[in-house]
């Protein structure tokens, strides 16, 4: 059965993640940070974009990831969920992908974030629950 659902393909690391297309407002180059204290690891600070307050996310820190230097790569990508925009920095954004198939995340070891698998030909996508990432993050 075919998913007809697309995303925004980004990649962390070496890893491929998906973010559901619906769910992406924009996606904008790296840019300042204003830090805000008292928060959480995994969030950096606060951006100004357009005149609205947008929280920013480091998705290698959700991870578990090292840090690492922006590159001209680097994206923030702006989603909106319930709490309204959140930016989360991403190493790269690849194209937009649909999935041949979309399993759920193994059993061992499972994180509340991710909501599936998707798979394209012989690659394996990790596709994020932003509903998981955000509330956990913003915790």
């Amino acid at each position: 059965m075919t998913n007809t659902e697309q995303y925004v393909g980004v990649q962390v690391n070496s890893d491929n993640y998906a973010i559901p297309i619906l769910k992406v407002h924009e996606i904008i180059r790296m840019q300042e940070i204003t830090h805000v204290p008292n928060t959480r690891a995994c969030v950096l600070g606060v951006i100004k974009l357009r005149g609205q307050i947008i929280p920013i996310v480091s998705l290698r820190e959700r991870l578990g990831l090292p840090d690492a230097e922006y590159t001209k790569h680097t994206r923030v990508v702006i989603v909106t969920e319930r709490e309204g925009h959140m930016g989360i920095i991403v190493d790269r954004v690849h194209q937009v992908l649909s999935f041949e198939d979309i399993q759920p995340p193994p059993h061992q070891g499972k994180v509340a974030y991710l909501s599936g698998l998707g798979c394209k030909g012989d690659m394996l996508v990790s596709i994020l629950d932003l509903e998981h990432l955000i509330e956990e993050g913003m915790q």
